[in-house]
This record gives structure tokens, C-alpha cells and sequence, in this order.
């Protein structure tokens, strides 16, 4: 999603879109779907509310009771992990219905904050992080190593209008997160209902899905002999993906969890509804993403 055509100002901000931007977190939001590596792939079994709130609901409604209640929220924390063209990517961010935001991402033991307000949004990472992030965009090493002198320290401002800034203000674009709650739902009739189970103590139903090859686009006949000395190529296990949803108070996603498929993962949903408080970095400690390359325009 991010250019590779920009100018070097450009690659500094659009690299982490190109890891963290929006589409990744916009595809995690997608029931059934989320993040999983040392989490456990469903949640700790726990008794059931009684009487069960979704007992007389199918799989389906269920899914769509949360998706209502999930996208009515004003604010919420999202935290996990994703795994996005073979990248691990790390994220902690609270995100409101302003498009504010705050948070954390780390990438390849890179960390970097992001912090968004007023529609400026500001980024400070660590010299791992922006090494990585400009790796991944083609930048030589004497480029990477005059940028970090000058980002070192300090809050990178990136203004309305200038490069990348659309990009980043979609990761703290609560709405278009949640939007794609619909976009992308089970086909009628693909969802079961899994056992019973608990995030962080609030009890959920769990709802499951297994994909086909077909629908992964995985193969699933008899593959062709291939000839002698020839590597087999590799193939992608079928996804499974499991949404947990409250059974107290509002139906919201709790949990997303994806095994298998090109972007396993899982992220948990928290803090519904609660302020985002987002500090704006003293002039002082910023520096505006043009003073990177006299020659990008604001």
C-alpha cells in the first residue's frame, strides 16, 4: 500500500504505513479474523452465563449483533499481533471516533509510537525501526543513516496534505476500521458455534470457521509429480478463524483469532467506549516531515 516512488520523506512515513497502515488492520477487523502466535488459539473455557444471551440465535446472528454493537462504539483499544507478507507486526493502539489515536507498533525489534490529534498526526521511533522501515523501501544506507540523524530523539510531524499523511490518518480512522466489519462476513451457514469461553474475565460465545482451498485459494487436489531435483512448492493451510464475542453488556468482539492462511494472527478488543487521551509532543521535540526533503511539497 505504500509508494515506492516517493521521495525519501516520504519513505520514512510511508514505510511503516506499508507494515501497519490501514488495509492490514482494516483486514483483521473482518469477522472471523485476528492474530495469533504464543496466544491461544481459543479462549480459556469458562462457564456460560445463565440464561445464555444468545441461546435462541444462530451463529449468524450472533455475528451480526456483534458487528452492530462493535462498530456503535465511540473509542475502543485494539492490541495483538499480525503476521502481513511475512512481516511480524506488533500493535497496542487506542483509537477514537475523531480520529485520534495512541499507540505502539513494533516490527523485526523496531518500536515506534504514533500518536494522532487536530488531523497531524506524529511519529517517534527507534533507530531499529527506522532502519527497518526504510530497508524495506529500497533507501541506500547513507540515506537511512542522514534521516535517523535527524528523526533521532524526536517526534516526526506529519502535517494535512503532506506524503503519506492519509495513510497514516487511516490507522486512527475508528469508522473505517469498523466499516469493514461488513465487507467481509461468512457466507450464510459457514459459521458454527464453538464451546464457551473467557477473555481477560468476561464471558463469550465463540463462533468458528474453517476455510476451504477454494475459498483461500489453497490447492486441494493431487498436486502434478514433479520432476526429479524439483523443490515442491509450498502450500498454505486452510484458515481457521474464530471471533469471540461478550455475553455481558453489549455483544462486542472481544477476540479475533486467525490460524493458517497468509496472515495468522490474533488481536483482542478492549476499552469500549472509554477517552482517548492523546499528548500532543512539545514543539520543541518535533521535527515537520518537509525539512526531511526540501524538495516534497507540504
Amino acid at each position: 500500500m505504500a509508494s515506492h516512488r516517493k521521495l525519501r520523506a516520504a519513505a520514512v512515513v510511508c514505510a511503516a504505513v506499508a507494515v501497519a497502515g490501514p488495509a492490514s488492520a482494516a483486514a483483521w477487523a473482518a469477522p472471523p479474523a485476528a492474530v495469533q502466535e504464543t496466544a491461544p488459539l481459543l479462549p480459556v473455557p469458562a462457564p456460560s452465563p445463565s440464561p445464555d444471551p444468545f441461546a435462541d440465535l444462530t451463529p449468524d446472528e450472533i455475528v451480526d449483533r456483534a458487528v452492530t454493537a462493535t462498530q456503535s462504539a465511540t473509542s475502543l483499544r485494539m492490541a495483538g499481533r499480525v503476521v502481513s507478507e511475512g512481516q511480524r507486526l506488533d500493535i497496542d493502539f487506542a483509537v477514537n471516533e475523531r480520529d485520534e489515536c495512541t499507540g505502539l507498533m513494533k516490527i523485526d525489534g523496531g518500536t515506534a509510537e504514533l500518536r494522532r490529534a487536530d488531523d497531524f498526526t506524529y511519529m517517534k521511533g527507534d533507530e531499529a525501526f527506522w532502519r527497518v522501515s526504510m530497508a524495506s523501501q529500497g533507501m541506500s544506507k547513507p540515506q537511512i543513516d542522514a534521516t535517523i540523524e535527524l528523526v533521532k530523539g524526536r517526534w516526526l510531524k506529519i502535517a494535512p496534505g503532506q506524503a503519506g499523511s492519509s495513510d497514516l490518518s487511516g490507522v486512527c480512522d475508528l469508522k473505517g476500521l469498523l466499516a469493514s466489519l461488513d465487507e467481509d462476513k461468512a457466507e450464510p451457514g459457514t459459521l458454527v458455534r464453538g464451546p464457551d469461553g473467557e477473555v481477560d474475565g468476561t464471558p463469550v460465545a465463540t463462533l468458528v470457521k474453517k476455510e476451504t482451498g477454494e475459498e483461500t485459494g489453497t490447492e486441494t487436489t493431487e498436486p502434478e509429480p514433479t520432476a526429479p531435483g524439483t523443490i515442491e512448492p509450498e502450500t498454505t493451510k486452510p484458515e481457521t478463524t474464530t471471533v469471540s464475542v461478550s455475553q455481558e453488556g453489549k455483544p462486542y468482539i472481544l477476540k479475533m483469532v486467525k490460524t493458517g492462511g497468509e496472515e495468522p494472527g490474533s488481536m483482542t478488543l478492549s476499552d469500549f467506549d472509554k477517552p482517548v487521551d492523546v499528548v500532543v509532543p512539545p514543539a520543541s521535540e518535533t521535527v515537520d516531515l518537509s525539512k526531511l526533503d526540501p524538495g516534497t511539497s507540504a
